[in-house]
């Protein structure tokens, strides 16, 4: 395996900053060091950052290729999700150690030197295994596209869901003849749902789970609403800021009307507040297995198109091939046949909330029954996503300099206007700099799809 010529500090930096420089450790579920298994021919190392039950339902699809392709010996490894993952693929990928598998998220591939420490799928290969451009949606596969070379292949999109107590809104009169929740068009129209939900929930608890201390969550939410208005933060050539601060402060003054006519509670915990009986929260679709196991009626619908159009935030789990100069041969078309495998067998891992990336599995029958899978699989069609940037992507130097401003107008330290011009003098800043990874600008690197 090659040296792509990033130096330690760079990857450091680069993947998630000097602080995690100690945090290497990992919980090994196969050490790739070992023996081949008995009857197997070619050996796949694959890394990923899946816990809990995504874990577990990762762990079953394998034994399942397993146990259909004897002659392939997979060696998986989970590590530590966030920036030490990112840190370790990226010294991996650089220092002659790479798996010959591994899972991004796909808003942080950009901003992995594609081509330095990627390396490019074969299509040909994955379309004999049965995975092709037109399973998937056409702009989460554009989105794993750069220079015109296919760099991740997308297993999922994970969005940010409304979810709500079915028994609650009942008696508020705020369900369907269909058992959902009535449709919402508008800010007015949601804050009348919240007003009505209010006087039917229990005392002690808020209306709304809203994370609003949260820079992750608030900064998901932002990027929902911010979509809704058709807001937009760069030129296609990454030359120019062209971030609405007018429509953002119409974001930020809808997300700061929740704390200031009482319908959450900051610093409340929000998933066990829905369980014990709030009418409304905003999580991720990872917290179905968690409600769904309390045994909740319940709903979960994407984000309400409250500026008039469709648009939840997504991020999308996705296969890469860290890069290896010899790439090619038995063990390459392994990691081609596993990685195929799984995207198209992922109805177990739709049982995890997430929405399958290969859209055959959402037209079969099996899936439709999931519920409520099927009430947010929509979603897919209206992706909220960040710009596509070295910067951005699931725990990116954008969302933890931008998330923290979103926080300070909900939280009421600042007002929605200064709040705004903060985020805009922030994006021009990071439309500036260098990528620790090639030393380039956002202008400068391979961005296009």
């Amino acid at each position: 395996m090659g040296q792509p010529g990033l130096n330690r500090r760079q990857l450091l930096a680069a993947a998630g900053g000097l602080t995690v420089a100690g945090s290497f450790g990992f919980a090994a579920l196969g050490t790739g060091a070992d023996a081949l298994a008995s009857g197997s021919q070619t050996r796949v190392r694959y890394w990923n950052l899946f816990s809990g039950g995504d874990g577990y339902n990762m762990i079953a699809m394998l034994d399942a290729f397993r146990e259909e392709n004897p002659g392939i010996d997979v060696k998986d490894s989970t590590l530590q999700w966030g920036s030490p993952f990112y840190t370790k693929l990226a010294m991996a990928a650089a220092g002659n150690r790479a798996p010959d598998l591994g899972v991004m998220h796909l808003g942080r591939v950009t901003g992995f030197s594609p081509g330095r420490l990627l390396d490019p799928w074969d299509v040909d290969l994955l379309a004999k295994y049965g995975v092709r451009e037109a399973d998937f949606n056409p702009e989460l596969w554009k989105r794993a596209v750069i220079d015109g070379k296919l760099y991740a292949l997308p297993l999922d999109i994970h969005v940010q869901l409304c979810f709500y107590r079915k028994d609650v809104l009942k008696k508020a009169g705020l369900l369907g003849d269909d058992g959902r929740m009535v449709p919402v068009t508008s800010t007015e129209e949601w804050f009348d749902v919240l007003k009505e939900a209010k006087k039917a929930t229990k005392k002690g608890l808020q209306t709304l789970g809203l994370h609003a201390n949260d820079q992750n969550f608030m900064w998901w939410f932002f990027v929902a609403f911010y979509t809704q208005l058709g807001g937009t933060y760069f030129n296609d050539a990454k030359t120019e800021v062209t971030f609405d601060t007018d429509k953002a402060v119409q974001v930020l003054e809808f997300l700061r009307r929740h704390v200031t006519d009482g319908y959450c509670v900051a610093g409340a915990a929000d998933g066990e507040q829905f369980i014990n009986g709030a009418p409304f929260t905003w999580e991720g679709n990872w917290s179905v297995p968690v409600f769904s196991g309390a045994k909740l009626d319940y709903g979960a619908t994407p984000l309400p198109p409250v500026f008039g159009k469709q648009a939840t935030h997504a991020e999308s789990h996705s296969f890469v091939l860290p890069h290896q100069s010899d790439r090619g041969g038995a063990t390459d078309d392994g990691a081609h046949r596993l990685a195929a495998y799984v995207v198209k067998h992922a109805r177990q891992w739709a049982a995890g909330g997430h929405i399958p990336a290969y859209t055959p599995t959402l037209s079969t029958a099996a899936y439709k029954k999931l519920s409520p899978q099927n009430e947010y699989v929509s979603a897919m069609d209206h992706q909220a996503t960040e710009p596509k940037v070295w910067f951005a992507g699931s725990t990116g130097i954008l969302a933890q300099r931008v998330g923290p401003i979103v926080v300070s107008s909900t939280m009421g330290s600042a007002k929605p206007e200064a709040a705004a011009r903060r985020m805009k003098g922030t994006l021009t800043q990071l439309l500036a700099m260098k990528n620790p990874m090639d030393g380039k600008t956002a202008a400068q690197g391979g961005t296009a799809a």
